[in-house]
């Protein structure tokens, strides 16, 4: 009884010391709270059918009938496949570049040119998505795009990129990559300048190289943010972005473009079908959960670097 009064009051002594920290940090707790635990009261509406008249607690339960329903419809597989198939692509094409960048931006000697290359990559992620959409429209107008009127003038044939359904998960894969890595590259920096100097002496006076430092040193060392936002990526892997999603989608594209983001809103707001709309976000909030227990797992097993 002594012992847990004695850690009790230690502990209370020490959020007495630190109480400027713990005031600094309530805004953020306050936030997630307020805006995304308080609103998981409504997520009982994927299991009832829900009538705004009788409201969330009036509305009567019906079990799984809504998640049932999507896995029977017409387009769960397709849904399912375009929005597994871009976060996918998305992963494998975009999680690698912001840790080539880093590492080649660590090894510029020039602080000028390494300032310069930083500002380039950095200023896409201030550009809004509608902004981005429209760079592409512009660029790759069949009409008077600048892409088209280069293939035109080497001897091919205008192609229709964005509503051509084989091209837009590279459109919209690549111009994620271009808009995101030098923001998604910072963290890697960060990493990079806690990484001890007299390792790269030592290397250098056994006569490795750059790129051999790069192997051995640099990427050992940041190995363990890479897997923690590894995880973080692997878990929201059906996490595909609404917005520009919806601004590139037409009817053209739609057998490439259309996401469980995409049926969710068609459903739940053009439709009002909110309790099937709300099972359907429920559900892929949940694998994406179990995504990422499952690889968190597999990497404190692996390596020993996880988030918990």
């Amino acid at each position: 009884m002594y012992e847990n009064n004695g850690r009790g009051s230690s502990r209370a002594a020490a959020w007495l010391r630190n109480w400027q920290l713990y005031l600094l940090i309530a805004p953020v707790l306050g936030y997630f709270i307020v805006f995304h635990y308080i609103p998981m009261y409504g997520v009982q509406i994927a299991f009832k059918d829900y009538i705004a008249s009788k409201g969330i607690t009036g509305s009567p339960w019906v079990g799984l009938k809504h998640i049932e329903r999507f896995f029977d419809s017409f387009y769960f597989a397709r849904i399912l496949w375009n929005t597994l198939g871009i976060g996918v692509y998305e992963l494998i094409a975009g999680f690698p570049v912001p840790i080539v960048l880093a590492l080649l931006l660590h090894e510029v000697r020039s602080s000028k040119f390494r300032r310069f290359v930083q500002t380039v990559t950095y200023a896409p992620h201030f550009l809004s998505t509608v902004v981005v959409v429209g760079m592409l429209m512009m660029f790759l107008s069949p009409v008077s795009g600048l892409v088209n009127a280069v293939i035109v003038w080497l001897g091919g044939q205008p192609v229709a990129f964005l509503t051509e359904p084989s091209w837009f998960k590279s459109i919209y894969v690549w111009s994620g990559v271009w808009q995101s890595m030098g923001w998604s590259s910072i963290i890697y920096l960060a990493a990079l300048s806690g990484i001890d100097p007299q390792l790269h002496e030592a290397a250098k006076v056994d006569g490795a190289g750059r790129l051999k430092r790069m192997w051995h040193i640099n990427l050992p060392g940041i190995a363990p943010t890479i897997v923690v936002l590894l995880i973080l990526n692997i878990g929201s892997i059906l996490g595909v972005g609404f917005e520009k999603v919806f601004l590139m989608q037409n009817s053209l594209n739609m057998e490439a473009s259309d996401i469980i983001a995409t049926n969710v809103y068609r459903s739940g707001i053009l439709g009002a079908q909110y309790s099937y709309s709300a099972a359907v976000g429920l559900f892929n909030a949940v694998v994406n959960f179990v995504l990422l227990l499952t690889v968190n797992r597999i990497a404190r097993k692996m390596g020993g670097s996880s988030l918990w």
